[in-house]
């Protein structure tokens, strides 16, 4: 098959890991992938940088008829089969230069545990859609999306490289017998970083051998460095920026922390899970698909910073807890999160609506 995803999006997250993962895994199964982004979204650079075919238009909205028109060229002039939207923007405008260019088929992929500010590129638009979580496609087909159009495909991860030593604690001064929960999440306010340091200050009274690591970057990266500032927890809160070495600090954690006010399923769970950490969740949109609470991990409700401190001190003066959790997570690539299994699932759901709408491949 010939595929074009596109992505409105400049930024770089969960959505836009699992897109270009999904193209990786594509293009090793034989299918021609290539993408359409905005000049500057981050996307497009890491795209380029493993060898994909990238074009370029802005997407700015459903009077975007420059971009419309440029996409509409492309997708006749390339014979695309299938078009892969992602975003509110790329839907309505790449997603409409689809239907006027006849593309075989438009597939709208939803990332997010929000409301949809637009029924019609889910509905008119696409001929059909993916939900990265079951908690998704039932708001969606709640929401008006008939239950026919939409499947759940679960997000994948590859097998995790076996780190014979992380280099994270030297890197950060910290002793070998402390006890380190990592937190790995873009910085903004529905991933509930703020909630985390409430609940691990008064921690750090009573555990003086407790740190928490933070990986990501986003905009409150500079608020939350302030309020650990003006705490003066630099030594106990390690703000790391934005990594690319997430596997190396999972290995020199002991446990990983998530108190996400929203989350339509969430790669980092899985990918902590997989290496074989413990891990704390909020009981919030998808995540229960992913961890069972006291099972394979540690769940516990949103915004509540004195609930989440008892599951983090019950990691921590819990050996037994901690290692019987490990053993269970580690066990969550034999439930069909993977990188192959994500790959097959998408392909499968690409030639059957297409041969349901006539397209034989």
């Amino acid at each position: 098959m010939k595929i074009l995803h596109s992505e409105s999006s400049k930024g770089w997250g969960g959505q836009e890991i699992r897109t270009l993962k999904e193209m990786v895994a594509l293009r090793e199964c034989g299918h021609t992938v290539e993408l359409i982004c905005p000049g500057d979204a981050r996307l497009g650079a890491h795209s380029r940088d493993l060898g994909f075919a990238v074009h370029h238009a802005r997407m700015r909205g459903g009077g975007d008829m420059s971009s419309m028109l440029r996409i509409k060229s492309l997708l006749r002039r390339r014979a695309f089969d299938v078009l892969n939207t992602h975003s509110g923007h790329d839907s309505l405008v790449a997603g409409t230069a689809a239907r006027l260019a006849g593309t075989p088929l438009i597939v709208r992929t939803r990332h997010l545990a929000l409301p949809i500010s637009s029924l019609a590129t889910y509905t008119w638009i696409p001929h059909r859609v993916i939900a990265v979580s079951h908690y998704v496609r039932r708001y969606l087909i709640s929401a008006g999306v008939s239950e026919k159009r939409v499947q759940t495909i679960y997000d994948g991860i590859p097998k995790p490289e076996p780190i014979a030593k992380s280099t994270l604690r030297a890197e950060l001064g910290i002793d070998r017998d402390a006890m380190v929960g990592c937190m790995v999440a873009i910085m903004r306010d529905e991933k509930g970083h703020e909630d985390l340091i409430s609940a691990v200050r008064p921690l750090f009274d009573t555990h003086p051998n407790l740190h928490i690591v933070m990986a990501g970057d986003g905009p409150i990266f500079d608020y939350i460095k302030g309020i650990v500032h003006s705490m003066g927890l630099e030594s106990r809160i390690h703000l790391l920026g934005f990594r690319t070495d997430v596997p190396n600090i999972f290995r020199g954690s002991d446990f990983f922390v998530l108190p996400t006010h929203q989350e339509a399923l969430g790669q980092a769970f899985i990918e902590a899970m997989a290496a074989g950490l413990p891990v704390i969740g909020t009981h919030v949109d998808g995540v229960p698909e992913l961890i069972q609470n006291d099972v394979n991990g540690l769940l516990v409700p949103p915004r509540e910073p004195v609930a989440l401190r008892g599951a983090i001190q019950r990691m921590i003066d819990d050996p037994a807890l901690r290692q019987r959790l490990r053993d269970e997570s580690k066990r969550i690539t034999e439930r069909g999160f993977t990188i192959s299994d994500m790959a097959y699932e998408t392909a499968l759901f690409y030639r059957r609506a297409l041969n349901e709408r006539g397209h034989r491949q």
